[in-house]
């Protein structure tokens, strides 16, 4: 990946964890192409990004459960760079509800944006970079994926553990390629998504976790928990533990 025409694209980048690394990436000198459904807040993070770093941000409307949407603006991108390096498929929820208690429209979006949004956004990308023959494609999943969960956490533990099939999947599919492929599992980082949640184990603030995040990606490896510590090695708890013990744990 050459240092002076690095792209990235980033959906869900209005705010969280999106515009955290918007952030981090402009600060290592990335141009950025950024999408999200608020317009406003894109508008402020290009202002702010293009004179503190220098660097060229565009920005877009996008709702990914609009899934034409989804290809046109990602191509778009593509035109106006020329070329992306890596795309981040980032956007999603955290909305949930018990199963089987009259909540079904609101785990549906769940699984629908978190899931079926996101191959779309797949889709899109890889259809750029197999155009271009490079590229990395990096997918947001969630330290929940590991295990399925209870309560709020069910539908959406279960729409991140597709999501992180899904990037395996392709990654499995371009092994032979100069296309890489990274799957990221993010513990618990506090957010203004998150702002009003009670504290959480091992939580960092979005300041520290967007760092963690974007330097995991410098890496491009296969696959990373974010932070390292303690979440590789719950990664490995939460899949052997009896499953008694992880209902406990939320």
């Amino acid at each position: 990946m050459t240092q002076h025409s690095r792209t990235v694209l980033i959906t869900g980048a209005s705010s969280g964890l999106g515009a955290g690394m918007a952030r981090e990436f402009a600060a290592r000198g990335y141009n950025l192409a950024l999408c999200a459904r608020r317009t406003e807040r894109l508008l402020e993070l290009q202002e702010a990004l293009g004179k503190a770093f220098r660097v060229r941000v565009e920005v877009r409307a996008l709702d990914v459960n609009e899934h034409e949407q989804v290809f046109s603006v990602f191509n778009e991108f593509a035109q106006i760079f020329g070329s992306l390096d890596r795309i981040v498929v980032n956007a999603g929820i955290g909305e949930g509800r018990r199963i089987g208690t009259g909540h079904f429209a609101i785990n549906r979006r769940t699984a629908e944006t978190n899931f079926i949004a996101a191959l779309a956004q797949c889709e899109a990308a890889v259809e750029i970079f197999r155009r271009q023959n490079t590229g990395h494609l990096v997918v947001i999943s969630s330290m929940s994926a590991k295990r399925g969960l209870p309560k709020h956490l069910t539908a959406y533990a279960a729409s991140k553990a597709a999501v992180a099939h899904l990037a395996e999947g392709i990654r499995a599919d371009l092994l032979s390629t100069p296309i890489r492929v990274s799957t990221l599992f993010p513990g618990y980082i506090r957010t203004e998504l998150n702002a009003g949640a009670k504290k959480l184990p091992f939580e960092i603030s979005e300041e520290v976790g967007c760092k963690a995040l974007v330097q995991a990606i410098e890496r491009e490896p296969s696959s990373a928990c974010v932070p390292g510590w303690p979440w590789a090695l719950m990664g490995v708890l939460m899949q052997i533990l009896p499953l008694r013990w992880i209902v406990r744990l939320n």
